[in-house]
């Protein structure tokens, strides 16, 4: 596995090179075969200002195994070389995130951190989309340094920690597609 880009200044740790064109093809297939809902916020609302988005859940299942084995020697590589947290594991199913231009995609600033009932600490978005197919749509962090843009190369896997402010921009043409995960594990002390 290719060793992860980390800036100790960045906000967020960038892994490229962990997926084949052929296994994120095979990704997208499978996501656009499941049953794709209206995105909804954590308190079950739906509200189109904050967010609009297309997801589905990518259930634990055979055919799929090898993306939860990939994505957790992502996590725990990244965790053992930058941010040390206690992992257990993945509590919730991964999520297949589709943003239409036509639709003004977007999701406005939040943390995947909170009253959930699991508590999520490295939260990771695969990028399935080629960063041509699409305008707009930009994961952003409030960081450090300001406002920081994540990498839009097909492939990327992008980590950071759930507690982090962050955003994806409106979707002004085309369609980006996703893969969200989220690493959990006993609450911070």
């Amino acid at each position: 596995m290719p060793e992860p880009v980390a800036d100790p200044s960045a906000t967020c740790v960038v892994c490229e090179n962990v997926f084949t064109a052929a296994e994120l093809d095979a990704i997208e297939r499978y996501g656009d075969g499941l049953q794709q809902q209206q995105a909804l916020l954590g308190s079950g609302d739906v509200t189109a200002q904050v967010r609009i988005t297309r997801t589905a859940a990518l259930a634990f299942k055979p055919e799929i195994k090898w993306l939860y084995d990939r994505m957790q020697g992502i996590i725990r590589k990244v965790n053992q070389e930058v941010y040390h947290f206690n992992l257990e594991g993945f509590a919730e199913a991964f999520q297949y995130t589709v943003y239409h231009g036509a639709e003004g995609g977007h999701y406005d600033w939040h943390i995947d951190w909170g009253p959930n009932p699991v508590q999520r600490k490295l939260s990771a978005s695969v990028q399935l989309t080629d960063p041509g197919a699409y305008e707009g749509c930009d994961l952003e962090f409030h960081g450090a340094r300001g406002l920081e843009v994540a990498p839009r190369d097909k492939g990327a896997v992008i980590v950071f920690p759930s507690f982090i402010q962050h955003r994806v921009t409106q979707c002004t043409r085309g369609t980006r597609k996703a893969i969200v995960v989220w690493a959990t594990g006993p609450q911070f002390r």
